[in-house]
């Protein structure tokens, strides 16, 4: 019956792992579905929420872009400066893996189309010990190689 379903549909998912150990060479593996409704989610890397060398941020209806891609990082709780990357092959309601390389002074995500995003390791961070996955996303495999 319909009062089974919970009132507020969504379904806030975060995943939040600390004291991890990634390096340059290390690989980060993301799968799951972005909600039909999805405004936005994001996958960080750092040190701690408020120290990230890459926050990747899609977002499905930007004030001022639309769909966009955002990159950015955060350094004691400040923002830098956003990278956008307006062709956004991601699609609400969509099955997708998304590939996160940490390459050394470089970050790479790769995107279920082909498409690489790259993103500088503004911080020169050698060493992510923090990952967060959260927002409109439903988070179905999560893998470090």
């Amino acid at each position: 019956s319909s009062s089974l379903k919970p009132k507020n549909k969504y379904v806030f998912q975060e995943l939040e792992l600390k004291n991890v150990y990634l390096r340059a060479g290390d690989k980060v593996k993301v799968k799951g579905e972005i909600l039909h409704d999805a405004a936005r989610f994001q996958i960080d890397l750092g040190r701690d929420a408020d120290d990230l060398a890459l926050h990747f941020n899609p977002r499905f209806h930007d004030d001022a872009d639309g769909a966009v891609l955002v990159c950015n990082s955060k350094t004691g709780g400040c923002w830098g400066d956003e990278k956008r990357e307006i062709h956004n092959p991601l699609e609400r309601g969509s099955d997708v893996k998304i590939v996160l390389k940490l390459a050394g002074d470089v970050f790479e995500v790769e995107l279920p189309d082909g498409q690489e995003v790259q993103f500088p390791n503004r911080t020169d961070m050698d060493v992510i010990s923090y990952v967060r996955v959260t927002g409109d996303f439903k988070l179905t495999s999560f893998k470090i190689c």
